[in-house]
């Protein structure tokens, strides 16, 4: 198929609308449903996203996207028994025998608010388990190489049978340039296959220059995601998965402390207190998502507006005092960073140390890297100029 019509283009008011190969065939089946202009925006970018992680890591991966910049993305590594509980799946029996499944359940767990209403793609095969996982949220669609028939059967039940399912061609190579127009002009440039694996980690510039295997592969995960990331962009990742995705903004210390505040509240979602929160059985899954941002955004309850308490939880909440979040935050560590550009000052590294940052990839070339590195010495921290920048637009 060379063209596929579109209900629309990124508005209702955008039409007509299609997306079409100038050369040979689209590389793309749809399966099911009829996903829209922002959808395949997503499907296209999050697919290579995780077809590089794939390629660099060596596992399965996953990634869930939202308005072309991943809210989450993961490698498929075993949950533990907090994982399970805070990406909402310790009911999924036999989940870590499917890797795919764990890599969406981690990417889904980075950002459970940001990623309401996301376009998944998975680096491997959709098995039954991870369209059982997908099935319950609230997703748009999905683009894979391919699908169990069992899979397949399930997630066309999704959204009265309307949910978009995209088979790609896992082989697919496009062109080596890549076309954009904006208001009628046409803009040419090279596609970005600059390779992201462990050779970028060969210049550390801290006293610290040694670190473990894990903090590498958390490093080059971060950085494979700041490519397919709308720039600027800081991302921390750990435990092979991201925890924060700080992007699109127009200053550097504003992706840091976005990413900051995200892995912040990832690792308050593994709390006690979170954990303790007597919700209701009848509380739908978004419901209890923005329940607990409340919970931990408060700092001192949940807002449940006129309702009351009693229509969400079984008893009221208990607080979580300043004591026991500044305990809990303190307890986050061996957090990797990546940053698609260099630092122009070190408040960014002082943002990072607050959430447990312990190594850094970045471009480098700042005139202040001196002060950067001064800043990473004093922290304890790892830091690798890799002198590649990772601008994506």
């Amino acid at each position: 198929m060379k063209e596929l019509t579109l209900k629309y283009g990124c508005n209702p008011h955008q039409k007509p609308a299609r997306i079409y190969a100038q050369e040979g065939e689209l590389p793309i089946e749809v399966l099911n449903g009829q996903p829209g202009y922002i959808n395949f925006l997503d499907a296209l970018n999050a697919w290579q996203l995780v077809k590089e992680l794939k390629d660099s890591l060596h596992l399965p991966a996953a990634t869930s996207f939202k308005h072309v910049s991943p809210a989450g993305a993961a490698v498929g590594l075993p949950l533990s028994e907090t994982d399970l509980i805070a990406c909402a799946v310790d009911d999924i029996a036999g989940l870590n025998d499917s890797l795919i499944a764990c890599a969406y359940a981690r990417a889904r767990g980075t950002d459970r608010m940001s990623s309401f209403g996301d376009f998944i793609a998975l680096s491997d095969i959709c098995d039954e388990t991870t369209a059982r996982i997908i099935k319950r949220e609230v997703s748009d669609g999905i683009i894979a190489p391919g699908y169990t028939p069992e899979a397949l059967e399930i997630l066309k039940t999704k959204r009265n049978g309307s949910y978009a399912v995209i088979r790609i061609d896992a082989n697919y190579a496009p062109a080596g340039a890549e076309k954009k127009q904006v208001f009628g002009v046409t803009f040419e440039q090279p596609r970005n296959t600059a390779k992201i694996d462990f050779s970028l980690l060969s210049n550390p510039v801290t006293a610290i220059t040694e670190i473990g295997e894990a903090a590498k592969r958390d490093l080059i995960l971060s950085l494979i995601t700041l490519k397919y990331t709308q720039s600027n962009s800081v991302c921390f990742a750990a435990n092979g998965q991201t925890i924060g995705v700080g992007a699109g903004q127009q200053s550097r210390i504003h992706c840091t402390r976005l990413a900051g505040e995200k892995a912040d509240i990832w690792w308050l979602r593994r709390s006690a207190q979170v954990f303790a929160l007597p919700f209701l059985s009848r509380i739908k899954r978004p419901e209890r998502d923005n329940l607990i941002d409340q919970y931990i955004a408060s700092r001192g309850g949940v807002a449940c507006g006129e309702a009351g308490w009693e229509a969400y939880f079984s008893q009221k909440p208990v607080p979580m005092t300043q004591d026991q979040r500044a305990a809990h935050l303190a307890s986050l560590a061996r957090v990797s960073l990546g940053s698609d550009a260099f630092f122009p000052f070190d408040d960014n590294i002082e943002r990072a140390n607050e959430s447990g940052v312990q190594y850094i990839a970045q471009p480098g070339g700042s005139v202040r890297d001196a002060d950067v590195i001064a800043a990473c010495d004093r922290f304890g921290m790892a830091m690798f100029f890799t002198g590649m920048r990772l601008f994506h637009h």
